[in-house]
């Protein structure tokens, strides 16, 4: 993003969270582009034959973020890390949706060992790493962060580190151990599930 788009991102972030509604208006074609690539990063994720798609996941996301409560957004960054926060929910929602409709059919666990190394055309379900997340969230916040925003958002490690003000070696130690915390309690639910 430019320079100028940047500041102007971060002057209508403040007049959103000063109550002006007409700047979400504003900010969301000067974002979009950036929505959509973290969308495809999303989908990418997801399920071939997906009845999601790219743009209708980033409308969503624009809705829930304007239909939701007083949101106060310190930064660009933190923008971007709270859209990739409503991405997930979509997607969560989404997948809990079809498994109703499915009236409780069998939901495959994800592997981790596929979900970490973020391999391409892995079908992760969405579920089992959302609980997981989920309760990585209830331990270390920050952890499960990271998690989402590479995982599910795409961000490189700098753009991570950048976004929850940390170094770059935390965003590293902090991925590190949060895939080896995450495959121990999906392990552990997996095991649950077959007793």
């Amino acid at each position: 993003m430019r320079t100028s788009s940047a500041n102007e991102v971060s002057q209508l972030l403040k007049k959103w969270g000063e109550g002006d509604p007409a700047a979400l208006n504003r900010l969301i074609p000067l974002v979009y582009g950036e929505l959509r690539r973290m969308a495809h990063y999303y989908m990418a994720r997801e399920r071939a034959g997906h009845s999601l798609q790219t743009t209708a996941l980033v409308n969503e996301m624009c809705l829930r973020l304007m239909g939701g409560a007083e949101i106060s957004l310190q930064d660009r960054a933190h923008f971007f890390s709270l859209s990739a926060q409503l991405m997930r929910r979509v997607l969560v929602d989404h997948a809990r949706s079809r498994a109703r409709a499915k009236r409780g059919g069998a939901v495959n666990t994800l592997s981790l060992d596929e979900a970490v190394a973020v391999q391409t055309g892995q079908d992760a379900n969405i579920l089992a790493l959302d609980d997981a997340l989920n309760a990585l969230a209830a331990v270390d916040a920050r952890k499960a962060r990271t998690i989402e925003m590479r995982f599910f958002g795409g961000f490189s490690v700098e753009e991570t580190a950048g976004a929850l003000n940390v170094s770059v070696r935390t965003v590293m130690n902090d991925w590190k151990f949060a895939k080896a915390w995450l495959l121990r309690e999906m392990r552990r639910g997996c095991k649950e599930n077959e007793s």
